[in-house]
C-alpha cells in the first residue's frame, strides 16, 4: 500500500520506516525539513507540505498521523480535512483522548472521511520487534487498511485488532497505559524495599536478571529494568522525578465518571505527583501536627 506519515519523531520516523521495509510506499512530512531530509536514507519520499503529501498519494488515500495530542492534532486533522475526498481515511496513532477522537470521528464522517484511532504501543523498540495496536473504527475502513497494520505489528496474526467503533482505540490505548503506571509502580516499590534491606547487600542487577527468567513476574518492563541496573546499580544518575503524559490521569477520571474502582492505577498516578515534590507541605504539616498534639521530635528545616 501507500499512505502518508505526517510527524516524524521518534515514532512516527520509526513506523515510516518499518513501513518501508515491509515493501510500502510512504510519503514523510514533518515540520522538521531536517526530518523529512532523513527520511530519505531508509526510502522515504519526502513532502515539503500536507498539499504535496495528498497530492501524491492516489485515492482512496490513508494518511497517518504522529503529532503530540491536543492542539497539534486537532490543526493537522482540521488542515487534511479540506484536502481530502470522500473515501480516504485519517489514521491518529497518537495518544489523543479518546473523546476528541469521537468527536472528531463524527465531524470527517459528516465529509465522507473515515478516522481511525489507533492506540500505538512499542515505543523505541518497535522499528525491530514491532507495534502492538489497537485500533477503532469502521470496521471496512479498518479491512481496507489491515497491510498497514500488519506490517507494523510484531507479525501478521499478532499484536493487531480492531477493538470496536471510532474512539475504541484509544480509550484501549488510554487504560492500557493506566496499567501500565501500575506495573512500573510495584517494579518501583519492590527494588526499593530490597534496596533499603541493606543486611544483606542484595545484589538487584543479579535479582531482576533472576527474575527475568521463569518468574511469574517476568516482563519487558522487568527486561528494561534489568539493563538500567545494570548500567547503574544504584541508579545515581537519575533524580527521582517521574512525570506524567496525561493517559493516567484520564484513566483515572474514567473510573471515577463509571464508578469503577481502580486503586492501584490510582495510587501509581498518586506516586509520580508525589516524586515531583521536595519536601511537600504535607509532610510538614503532618510534622507540625505530631508536635503539636503529642511533643513528638520534628526535623527543623535547614533554611
Amino acid at each position: 500500500m501507500e499512505l502518508g506519515m505526517i510527524g516524524l519523531g521518534r515514532m512516527g520516523g520509526n513506523m515510516a520506516q518499518r513501513l518501508v521495509s515491509g515493501g510500502h510506499r510512504v510519503v514523510t512530512y514533518d515540520c522538521d525539513s531536517e526530518a523529512v531530509t532523513a527520511s530519505a536514507g531508509f526510502g522515504g519520499e519526502g513532502a515539503s507540505s500536507l498539499e504535496e503529501v495528498v497530492s501524491r498519494l492516489s485515492a482512496p488515500r490513508a494518511l497517518w498521523i504522529m503529532v503530540p495530542a491536543g492542539q497539534p492534532t486537532e490543526d493537522t486533522i482540521d488542515a487534511l480535512a479540506t484536502l481530502l475526498s470522500p473515501g480516504d481515511a485519517i489514521l491518529d496513532g497518537g495518544n489523543a483522548n479518546y473523546k476528541d477522537s469521537m468527536r472528531r470521528a463524527e465531524k470527517l464522517a459528516a465529509q465522507g472521511i473515515n478516522f481511525i484511532d489507533v492506540g500505538t504501543s512499542g515505543g523505541i523498540w518497535g522499528l525491530t520487534e514491532g507495534y502492538s495496536l489497537m485500533v477503532g473504527g469502521d470496521r471496512v475502513a479498518v479491512k481496507r487498511l489491515e497491510p498497514i497494520f500488519h506490517t507494523l505489528a510484531p507479525a501478521p496474526d499478532k499484536g493487531y485488532s480492531r477493538v470496536g467503533p471510532s474512539g475504541s482505540g484509544h480509550f484501549t490505548k488510554m487504560v492500557h497505559n493506566g496499567v501500565e503506571y501500575g506495573l512500573m509502580q510495584a517494579y518501583a516499590e519492590g527494588f526499593e524495599l530490597m534496596a533499603a534491606k541493606e543486611e544483606f547487600g542484595l545484589d538487584l542487577p543479579a535479582i531482576a536478571e533472576t527474575w527475568r527468567h521463569g518468574s511469574v513476574v517476568r516482563s519487558w518492563l522487568l527486561d528494561l529494568a534489568a539493563d538500567a541496573l545494570k548500567e547503574d546499580p544504584n541508579l545515581e544518575s537519575l533524580d527521582s522525578y517521574v512525570d506524567d503524559s496525561g493517559e493516567g490521569r484520564w484513566t483515572v477520571e474514567e473510573s471515577v465518571e463509571l464508578a469503577v474502582p481502580i486503586p492501584v492505577i490510582t495510587l501509581s498516578l498518586q506516586a509520580r505527583f508525589r516524586s515531583r515534590q521536595g519536601n511537600p507541605f504535607g509532610g510538614r504539616l503532618l510534622a507540625a501536627l505530631r508536635n503539636q498534639f503529642g511533643g513528638h521530635a520534628v526535623r527543623k528545616s535547614g533554611k
